[in-house]
Protein backbone atom coordinates (compact mmCIF):
# COMPACT_ATOMS: atom_id res chain seq x y z
CA UNK A 1 0.00 0.00 0.00
CA UNK A 2 2.83 2.27 0.76
CA UNK A 3 4.55 1.67 -2.28
CA UNK A 4 1.47 2.56 -4.67
CA UNK A 5 0.88 6.13 -2.09
CA UNK A 6 5.04 6.69 -2.44
CA UNK A 7 4.39 6.02 -7.09
CA UNK A 8 1.62 8.33 -6.70
CA UNK A 9 3.67 11.02 -4.63
CA UNK A 10 5.81 10.72 -7.48
CA UNK A 11 3.90 11.43 -10.34
CA UNK A 12 2.15 14.32 -8.44
CA UNK A 13 5.23 16.06 -7.57
CA UNK A 14 7.19 15.39 -11.38
CA UNK A 15 4.46 16.02 -13.22
CA UNK A 16 2.85 18.63 -10.95
CA UNK A 17 6.09 20.54 -10.82
CA UNK A 18 6.47 21.01 -14.30
CA UNK A 19 3.34 22.18 -15.30
CA UNK A 20 3.71 24.48 -12.52
CA UNK A 21 6.92 26.11 -14.71
CA UNK A 22 4.88 26.57 -17.47
CA UNK A 23 5.25 22.83 -18.85
CA UNK A 24 2.85 21.51 -21.17
CA UNK A 25 1.93 17.69 -21.06
CA UNK A 26 1.84 17.27 -24.48
CA UNK A 27 5.80 16.61 -25.18
CA UNK A 28 5.89 14.22 -22.29
CA UNK A 29 3.69 11.47 -24.28
CA UNK A 30 5.88 9.76 -26.22
CA UNK A 31 4.51 5.99 -26.01
CA UNK A 32 7.62 4.10 -28.36
CA UNK A 33 10.54 6.15 -25.79
CA UNK A 34 8.33 4.09 -23.41
CA UNK A 35 8.24 1.28 -24.92
CA UNK A 36 12.01 0.85 -25.99
CA UNK A 37 13.31 2.27 -22.14
CA UNK A 38 11.08 -0.41 -20.77
CA UNK A 39 10.83 -2.95 -23.34
CA UNK A 40 15.00 -3.19 -23.25
CA UNK A 41 14.92 -3.09 -19.55
CA UNK A 42 12.56 -6.45 -19.08
CA UNK A 43 14.40 -7.94 -21.85
CA UNK A 44 17.79 -6.96 -20.14
CA UNK A 45 16.01 -8.48 -16.59
CA UNK A 46 15.71 -11.86 -18.44
CA UNK A 47 18.75 -11.79 -20.04
CA UNK A 48 20.45 -11.21 -16.49
CA UNK A 49 18.90 -13.74 -14.45
CA UNK A 50 18.23 -17.26 -14.26
CA UNK A 51 15.11 -19.49 -14.60
CA UNK A 52 14.41 -19.67 -10.75
CA UNK A 53 14.75 -15.81 -10.10
CA UNK A 54 12.72 -15.08 -13.08
CA UNK A 55 9.86 -17.19 -11.23
CA UNK A 56 10.28 -15.75 -8.29
CA UNK A 57 9.98 -12.13 -9.52
CA UNK A 58 6.35 -12.18 -9.02
CA UNK A 59 6.89 -13.35 -5.60
CA UNK A 60 9.28 -10.36 -5.11
CA UNK A 61 7.03 -7.82 -6.37
CA UNK A 62 3.93 -9.17 -4.60
CA UNK A 63 5.70 -9.10 -1.26
CA UNK A 64 7.00 -5.82 -1.25
CA UNK A 65 3.63 -4.44 -1.98
CA UNK A 66 2.16 -6.21 0.75
CA UNK A 67 5.14 -5.44 3.74
CA UNK A 68 6.06 -7.82 6.07
CA UNK A 69 3.93 -10.52 6.60
CA UNK A 70 4.54 -10.71 10.32
CA UNK A 71 2.88 -8.71 13.12
CA UNK A 72 2.94 -8.33 16.36
CA UNK A 73 0.32 -10.69 17.27
CA UNK A 74 2.04 -13.49 15.01
CA UNK A 75 4.78 -13.75 17.36
CA UNK A 76 2.98 -13.80 20.07
CA UNK A 77 1.39 -16.63 18.74
CA UNK A 78 4.80 -18.52 17.67
CA UNK A 79 6.34 -17.72 21.12
CA UNK A 80 3.05 -19.56 22.57
CA UNK A 81 3.62 -22.21 20.18
CA UNK A 82 7.40 -22.98 21.06
CA UNK A 83 6.60 -22.28 24.78
CA UNK A 84 4.20 -25.58 24.32
CA UNK A 85 6.63 -27.41 22.40
CA UNK A 86 8.97 -26.77 24.89
CA UNK A 87 6.90 -27.34 28.21
CA UNK A 88 5.39 -30.93 26.67
CA UNK A 89 9.33 -31.96 25.76
CA UNK A 90 10.15 -31.06 29.34
CA UNK A 91 7.60 -32.36 31.00
CA UNK A 92 7.28 -36.27 29.02
CA UNK A 93 10.74 -36.02 26.76
CA UNK A 94 11.38 -35.28 23.37
CA UNK A 95 10.06 -38.57 22.07
CA UNK A 96 6.64 -36.75 23.15
CA UNK A 97 6.65 -34.39 20.12
CA UNK A 98 7.50 -37.00 17.66
CA UNK A 99 3.58 -37.73 16.43
CA UNK A 100 3.01 -33.75 16.45
CA UNK A 101 5.85 -32.78 14.39
CA UNK A 102 5.70 -35.80 11.81
CA UNK A 103 2.29 -35.25 10.99
CA UNK A 104 1.61 -31.65 11.94
CA UNK A 105 -1.34 -30.67 10.13
CA UNK A 106 -3.18 -33.88 12.50
CA UNK A 107 -1.30 -32.63 15.64
CA UNK A 108 -4.08 -31.11 18.34
CA UNK A 109 -0.72 -28.92 19.20
CA UNK A 110 -0.36 -27.50 16.16
CA UNK A 111 -3.85 -27.04 15.30
CA UNK A 112 -4.27 -24.49 18.22
CA UNK A 113 -2.07 -22.22 16.58
CA UNK A 114 -3.68 -21.78 12.47
CA UNK A 115 -1.80 -19.00 11.50
CA UNK A 116 1.64 -20.59 12.33
CA UNK A 117 0.39 -23.90 10.72
CA UNK A 118 -1.03 -22.25 7.06
CA UNK A 119 2.88 -21.08 7.40
CA UNK A 120 4.23 -24.05 5.44
CA UNK A 121 8.00 -22.77 5.05
CA UNK A 122 7.94 -22.11 8.97
CA UNK A 123 6.34 -25.12 9.67
CA UNK A 124 8.95 -27.37 8.32
CA UNK A 125 11.79 -25.22 9.48
CA UNK A 126 10.65 -25.83 12.79
CA UNK A 127 9.72 -29.87 12.56
CA UNK A 128 12.96 -30.44 10.74
CA UNK A 129 14.67 -29.05 13.52
CA UNK A 130 12.33 -30.93 16.46
CA UNK A 131 13.14 -33.88 14.53
CA UNK A 132 17.00 -33.48 14.30
CA UNK A 133 16.60 -33.44 18.38
CA UNK A 134 14.16 -36.29 18.50
CA UNK A 135 16.80 -38.35 17.00
CA UNK A 136 19.58 -37.50 19.14
CA UNK A 137 21.28 -34.11 18.15
CA UNK A 138 22.43 -32.58 21.26
CA UNK A 139 24.85 -29.99 20.69
CA UNK A 140 23.94 -26.50 20.09
CA UNK A 141 26.62 -25.31 18.63
CA UNK A 142 26.39 -27.57 15.98
CA UNK A 143 22.73 -26.72 15.33
CA UNK A 144 23.74 -23.56 15.41
CA UNK A 145 25.77 -23.48 12.40
CA UNK A 146 23.13 -25.32 11.10
CA UNK A 147 20.39 -23.48 11.49
CA UNK A 148 22.68 -20.45 10.53
CA UNK A 149 23.69 -21.95 7.65
CA UNK A 150 19.94 -22.64 6.25
CA UNK A 151 19.08 -19.18 6.97
CA UNK A 152 21.56 -17.92 5.00
CA UNK A 153 20.60 -19.76 1.99
CA UNK A 154 17.74 -18.28 2.58
CA UNK A 155 18.38 -14.71 2.93
CA UNK A 156 20.76 -15.15 -0.29
CA UNK A 157 17.23 -16.10 -2.31
CA UNK A 158 15.43 -13.29 -1.11
CA UNK A 159 18.20 -10.86 -1.87
CA UNK A 160 18.88 -12.39 -5.61
CA UNK A 161 15.28 -11.25 -6.08
CA UNK A 162 15.64 -7.85 -4.78
CA UNK A 163 19.52 -7.94 -6.46
CA UNK A 164 17.52 -8.37 -9.60
CA UNK A 165 15.28 -5.58 -9.51
CA UNK A 166 18.23 -3.04 -8.01
CA UNK A 167 19.75 -4.32 -11.34
CA UNK A 168 17.36 -3.42 -13.24
CA UNK A 169 17.09 0.07 -11.96
CA UNK A 170 20.51 0.61 -12.16
CA UNK A 171 19.76 0.20 -16.22
CA UNK A 172 17.31 2.18 -16.58
CA UNK A 173 18.93 6.36 -17.07
CA UNK A 174 21.19 4.32 -19.33
CA UNK A 175 18.64 3.24 -21.73
CA UNK A 176 16.69 6.50 -21.53
CA UNK A 177 19.71 7.40 -23.13
CA UNK A 178 19.37 4.91 -25.81
CA UNK A 179 16.11 5.89 -26.18
CA UNK A 180 17.10 9.85 -26.43
CA UNK A 181 20.12 9.22 -28.74
CA UNK A 182 17.40 7.52 -31.22
CA UNK A 183 15.07 9.93 -30.59
CA UNK A 184 18.31 12.35 -31.89
CA UNK A 185 18.80 10.18 -35.00
CA UNK A 186 15.27 10.41 -35.68
CA UNK A 187 15.55 14.31 -35.80
CA UNK A 188 18.34 14.68 -37.88
CA UNK A 189 16.82 13.19 -40.31
CA UNK A 190 14.37 16.29 -40.60
CA UNK A 191 17.51 19.21 -39.91
CA UNK A 192 16.06 21.05 -42.82
CA UNK A 193 12.68 21.59 -40.85
CA UNK A 194 11.77 25.48 -39.10
CA UNK A 195 12.69 26.14 -35.45
CA UNK A 196 9.37 25.16 -34.23
CA UNK A 197 9.61 22.02 -35.65
CA UNK A 198 12.97 20.87 -34.68
CA UNK A 199 12.25 22.04 -31.25
CA UNK A 200 9.37 19.43 -30.70
CA UNK A 201 11.50 16.57 -32.34
CA UNK A 202 14.68 17.18 -29.64
CA UNK A 203 12.29 17.93 -26.91
CA UNK A 204 10.60 14.50 -27.91
CA UNK A 205 14.10 12.92 -27.88
CA UNK A 206 15.03 14.34 -24.71
CA UNK A 207 12.28 12.64 -22.68
CA UNK A 208 13.86 9.16 -23.03
CA UNK A 209 16.20 10.24 -20.80
CA UNK A 210 13.38 12.06 -18.58
CA UNK A 211 11.59 8.67 -18.15
CA UNK A 212 14.93 6.59 -17.58
CA UNK A 213 15.85 8.62 -14.74
CA UNK A 214 12.47 9.02 -13.11
CA UNK A 215 11.79 5.05 -14.05
CA UNK A 216 15.39 4.17 -12.15
CA UNK A 217 14.86 6.22 -9.18
CA UNK A 218 11.27 7.33 -8.93
CA UNK A 219 9.75 3.66 -8.47
CA UNK A 220 12.18 0.54 -9.58
CA UNK A 221 15.72 1.20 -7.06
CA UNK A 222 12.87 2.28 -4.82
CA UNK A 223 11.01 -0.85 -5.19
CA UNK A 224 14.18 -3.17 -5.05
CA UNK A 225 14.96 -1.60 -1.58
CA UNK A 226 11.59 -2.23 -0.33
CA UNK A 227 11.76 -5.56 -1.46
CA UNK A 228 15.01 -6.35 0.56
CA UNK A 229 13.72 -4.11 3.86
CA UNK A 230 10.49 -6.81 3.70
CA UNK A 231 12.89 -9.81 2.76
CA UNK A 232 14.81 -8.90 5.95
CA UNK A 233 11.80 -7.98 7.97
CA UNK A 234 10.15 -11.66 7.82
CA UNK A 235 13.76 -13.13 8.31
CA UNK A 236 13.06 -11.97 11.95
CA UNK A 237 10.53 -14.83 12.20
CA UNK A 238 13.19 -17.78 11.46
CA UNK A 239 15.42 -16.41 13.22
CA UNK A 240 13.28 -16.05 16.62
CA UNK A 241 12.42 -19.86 16.17
CA UNK A 242 16.34 -20.23 15.76
CA UNK A 243 17.02 -18.58 18.84
CA UNK A 244 14.41 -20.71 20.98
CA UNK A 245 15.39 -23.90 19.79
CA UNK A 246 19.07 -23.57 20.73
CA UNK A 247 18.14 -22.07 24.01
CA UNK A 248 15.85 -25.45 24.65
CA UNK A 249 19.00 -27.36 23.27
CA UNK A 250 20.89 -25.95 25.82
CA UNK A 251 18.72 -26.90 28.76
CA UNK A 252 16.73 -23.97 29.75
CA UNK A 253 12.90 -24.29 31.06
CA UNK A 254 10.54 -22.80 28.57
CA UNK A 255 9.58 -19.76 29.99
CA UNK A 256 13.71 -18.76 29.57
CA UNK A 257 13.53 -20.44 26.13
CA UNK A 258 10.99 -18.39 24.78
CA UNK A 259 12.40 -15.47 26.32
CA UNK A 260 15.53 -15.84 24.57
CA UNK A 261 13.60 -15.74 21.61
CA UNK A 262 11.34 -12.86 22.28
CA UNK A 263 14.71 -10.65 22.48
CA UNK A 264 15.41 -11.09 19.07
CA UNK A 265 12.28 -9.35 18.18
CA UNK A 266 12.16 -5.77 16.41
CA UNK A 267 10.76 -3.42 19.32
CA UNK A 268 7.96 -2.71 16.66
CA UNK A 269 6.77 -6.71 16.40
CA UNK A 270 8.12 -7.24 20.21
CA UNK A 271 5.37 -8.27 22.54
CA UNK A 272 6.21 -7.45 26.48
CA UNK A 273 7.34 -9.84 28.78
CA UNK A 274 3.61 -9.83 30.83
CA UNK A 275 1.86 -9.85 27.53
CA UNK A 276 3.89 -13.16 26.52
CA UNK A 277 3.69 -14.62 30.37
CA UNK A 278 -0.17 -13.60 29.93
CA UNK A 279 -0.41 -16.01 26.43
CA UNK A 280 1.19 -19.02 27.92
CA UNK A 281 -0.67 -19.24 31.05
CA UNK A 282 -3.78 -19.58 29.15
CA UNK A 283 -2.39 -22.24 26.87
CA UNK A 284 -4.39 -25.50 27.28
CA UNK A 285 -2.00 -28.68 28.70
CA UNK A 286 -1.32 -31.24 26.24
Amino acid sequence: MFIIIGWVLVIICVIGGYMAMGGKLAPLWQPFELVIIGGAGVGAFVVANPKHILGKAGYGFKSALKGPKYAKADYLELLGLMYAIFRLAKTKGMLAIETHIEKPEDSSLFQAFPKFTEDHHALEFLCDYLRMMTLGTDNPHELADLLDEELETHHAEDAEVAGAYSTMGDGFPALGIVAAVLGIIKTMGSITEPPEVLGKLIGGALVGTFLGILLAYGFVSPLAASMGATFNANAKYMQCIRAGLLAHLSGYAPAVSVEFARKTLMSKDRPSFFEVEEAVSALPTI
